[in-house]
């Protein structure tokens, strides 16, 4: 099958940068944790139409396998040759960007991460999935006062039908992530951490070991986003997160290396919903990425847009928030003026 790809009409990152004699030279080679290019690159042959095509099966895959990778990192993340990634969480405080509440309808910021101690999903085993499930529910039962909440296995969250689940579970993962060996034995091993209040989620052994959630029904992104900065604080000593000095957070998918960080909001925007030409070129102008109202691949409903930032890698977590805020403030004076 992999011969008959390298021949196929796939437009993927790694069909454009893995060539024959490079899937060659690196086919017989392993991570520790026994991870193949044959398994990194499963789901791009089994999904032609795959933009990237490629995982990371543990921290080792980036290393091992960097002929691949570094191309198409460097492409995907407008990443130089020999660039580094530092994390700066060093934020001051922001105004709200729509202190009225007439347009942004909720403020989300999540980032992903991965234990430097275990193999990233697409290479799991269920004992061990079920072992590091162990270990981050230990880590979230130590969140202290407003970041204290429960724990629930994602085989029990639904039955009993309590309304307050509702919102709570994720879904198993799309064909991509299945070829690649990330819904492996789903649901078992696998939950949803919530604080009492809702503003705190964290899902346990999805794409990634950890999707910790900073929520808010508000425009306030200080404060969505030191409530998050507490929470990693509270779980990174416990856990070790992997990291690396050039690509920053370690992630399953390439494309959320860096602050692993999709910072956001769902904003309502009547006119630039009729000028969108406006509206994609002030999100360009300020590095954001516009998605439909229910995520990627959806379409907007009710002039509701998923509004986030693009870039990940290269840029500190503090940029990513003030560079988000102004393109805001941009975007929704545009619509005020229109």
């Amino acid at each position: 099958m992999t011969a008959t790809w390298f021949s196929g009409t796939s437009s993927s990152l790694v069909k454009k940068h893995l060539s024959q004699a490079l899937f060659k030279s690196l086919e017989h080679l392993e991570t520790a944790s026994g991870f193949t290019l044959e398994k990194a690159i499963r789901s791009g042959i089994q999904n032609p139409d795959s933009s990237i095509g490629i995982y990371a099966g543990d921290a080792d895959s980036y290393q091992v396998f960097s002929p691949v990778f570094d191309p198409v990192i460097s492409e995907y993340h407008n990443f130089p040759k020999g660039g580094t990634h530092v994390s700066d969480f060093a934020l001051p405080d922001l105004p709200p960007a729509d202190p009225g509440g007439k347009y942004i309808l909720s403020t989300r910021i999540r980032v992903a991460r991965n234990l430097k101690d275990y193999s990233f999903p697409a290479n799991l085993t269920l004992s061990c999935r079920k072992a590091l499930e162990k270990k981050i529910i230990r880590a979230l039962g130590l969140l202290e006062s407003d970041l204290a909440g429960e724990y629930r296995p994602l085989e029990d969250v639904g039955k009993g039908h309590r309304p307050e689940d509702k919102g709570l579970a994720f879904e198993k993962g799309d064909r991509f992530q299945d070829a690649a060996g990330i819904n492996s034995d789903f649901p078992k091993g696998r939950g949803v951490f919530h604080s009492l209040d809702r503003k705190l989620m964290v899902w346990v052994n999805e794409e990634d070991h950890l999707r910790i959630m900073s929520l808010e029904r508000s425009s306030h992104l200080s404060l969505v986003f030191h409530r998050l900065c507490r929470a990693l604080q509270a779980l990174s000593p416990r856990l070790g997160f992997a990291f690396d000095h050039r690509l920053g957070y370690l992630t399953s998918c390439p494309t959320n290396l860096g602050t692993a960080m999709r910072a956001g909001v769902h904003i309502r925007l009547e006119k630039l919903d009729r000028k969108k030409e406006l509206l994609h070129g002030l999100a360009k102008e300020y590095h954001l990425q516009i998605r439909g109202t229910r995520g990627e691949k959806t379409e907007v409903e009710d002039a509701v847009f998923d509004i986030s930032n693009a870039q990940r890698l290269g840029i500190g977590e503090a940029a990513v928030i003030q560079t988000l805020h102004q393109g805001l403030l941009a975007i929704i004076k545009a619509e005020e003026t229109l």
